[in-house]
């Protein structure tokens, strides 16, 4: 590939290439399904009450907020003859995520719960965002709809199989799912265990087998960062949201409602359904973690449908747009979300997940395909960044408001978190209908600028 730079047309890489590129999101969805689908059980485990959650997840949206755009900066920048240019961040960002993945189940105390949650959410970071920009890097236009597809088909599976995982060690290998000191449960605890060894090896796999593009001139690449310092690049980072294109900044408000819809059902889907469906509130009781360890099997569904439906969308769009495909996608996800108020059989909730789950496949590369159209490829990472602001602001509104809400206008009742995301999720449906997603404008517009 010494041949190619970063800014050259790219040749189109076979399927096999693009698998290797994305299988590090296998690891990194390991991480992020244990987080969402089991959190919040061992924060109400340790003592946590309903309005308490939102405040207590705050420390995933701020440390992506401060993270992402900083590590996009310097992914850019960033070049090793033998490790490339995104490959070093994927690698550190692996090794903490494993740490914290092994100490967050052994958390004694609400503090340290929420303390491992920081390091954990933050480790994420580090890896994930690179690996969007690594799509902009590696493809050509034509195929990196194709490229987010294949990231979205292994966070669907490494979700499908982490967020299984409590249910699979209680009711296969019978592994208790209470524990006896009212603590965090050991399926919970030998979840975390092997989602840790999964993520680093996946991650390690696209590390060892994809080889990057060196950038166009590396003596100006090295010259630039002899001229800028930390303090630089973080000013950078953080001015980049007065400086998106238009339809970047189209797009950042469709992101901002679906993210708020995801972040409420991540947050209150586990006491939703135990206390809506389940009908207790007692996190010592078999039918609380019965129900808790259901919820799993729901995220699991929910990221297995998304991972089928990744590789249905590149041809959906291609027969209607882009656009009117991710529309159609979030009012999939609003229906699934806004119907879990009337159910009241646990099986039902699998129909739900059917619509969240196509939702969640074209969150995870709709928006991404568009935006990397109109992106300069030497500063992919750096947008991408920026753009992720629009993933961790809603999810700091929504800490800061769902709690309040809930507590003063539902009486505490998590079903009703559940509903304000299914029209979270309506709102960005609707907002779709600004976005302009013409490719070849924008890529002239790009270059011409």
């Amino acid at each position: 590939m010494s041949s190619i730079s970063i800014n050259s047309k790219k040749p189109r890489l076979s399927f096999w290439q693009i698998w290797n590129m994305s299988f590090g999101f296998l690891g990194i969805q390991f991480g992020f399904a244990l987080q969402n689908a089991n959190v919040s059980r061992i924060f109400e485990t340790l003592g946590a009450s309903k309005d308490e959650l939102p405040i207590l997840w705050l420390a995933a949206p701020v440390t992506g907020l401060l993270i992402q755009p900083i590590i996009g900066y310097y992914s850019d920048r960033t070049w090793h003859p033998k490790w490339g240019r995104r490959r070093p961040f994927f690698a550190i960002g692996a090794i903490l995520a494993t740490i914290a993945l092994f100490l967050m189940p052994n958390s004694t105390a609400l503090w340290m719960a929420v303390i491992m949650l920081w390091l954990m959410d933050a480790s994420i970071n580090i890896s994930m965002e690179p690996f969007r920009a690594f799509v902009g890097d590696m493809l050509p236009n034509e195929q990196r709809t194709s490229g987010f597809a294949m990231q979205s088909f292994f966070i669907g599976v490494g979700a499908i199989i982490a967020s299984a995982l409590p249910y699979i060690f209680t009711n296969w290998f019978g592994v208790s799912n209470v524990a006896d000191d009212g603590g965090i449960p050991d399926s919970v605890r030998w979840s975390f265990y092997l989602g840790g060894i999964a993520y680093f090896a996946a991650v390690m796999w696209t590390v060892f087998n994809t080889e990057e593009y060196p950038p166009d001139d590396i003596e100006k690449l090295k010259a630039e960062n002899a001229e800028e310092g930390i303090w630089d690049g973080l000013i950078e980072s953080f001015k980049g949201i007065f400086r998106m294109p238009k339809t970047m900044v189209q797009l950042s408000f469709v992101q901002f409602f679906s993210w708020f819809a995801l972040f409420a059902m991540w947050i209150y889907t586990t006491s939703a359904v135990t206390s809506h469906i389940y009908g207790t509130e007692d996190t010592a009781s078999a039918m609380y973690n019965e129900g808790a360890d259901w919820v799993g099997i729901c995220f699991a569904i929910y990221n297995g449908i998304a991972a089928l439906v990744a590789f249905l969308l590149p041809l959906i769009a291609k027969k209607t747009s882009r656009r009117m495909t991710h529309l159609l996608a979030l009012v999939c996800g609003a229906l699934g979300l806004l119907s879990i108020y009337f159910i009241t059989d646990p099986s039902m909730l699998l129909v739900s997940m059917l619509g969240v789950g196509i939702a969640w496949a074209s969150i995870l590369s709709m928006p991404y395909a568009m935006l990397s159209s109109i992106l300069p490829a030497e500063k992919m990472g750096y947008y991408m960044g920026v753009f992720n602001f629009f993933i961790v602001i809603p999810q700091i509104v929504a800490a800061g408001i769902l709690g309040f809400i809930l507590k003063n206008f539902f009486d505490n009742v998590s079903v009703f978190a559940l509903v304000i995301g299914g029209v979270s999720m309506l709102i960005a449906a609707g907002l779709c209908l600004i976005v302009e997603d013409n490719e070849e404008e924008t890529e002239l517009a790009v270059n011409e600028g």
